[in-house]
């Protein structure tokens, strides 16, 4: 029979800190199985604008 896998408070520590020091705010934590999903607690905003873009508006504006 194979051995079931434990997820320690130690691990899921380990994985809140590596993602608070990518710049990622927690927003919670799920285990699946044997790996651990964090989410982002931010809300999708808006995505960013190239270079491309935003010489553009620059251009457009006047």
């Amino acid at each position: 029979m194979a051995r079931r896998q434990v997820i320690t408070e130690a691990a899921i520590r380990r994985a809140v800190k590596g993602a608070q020091a990518a710049g990622v705010k927690v927003g919670r934590v799920e285990i699946e199985g044997a790996k651990i999903v964090v989410y982002s607690g931010a809300e999708a905003g808006t995505p960013p604008v190239s270079a491309y873009d935003d010489w553009r508006k620059k251009r457009d504006a006047r």
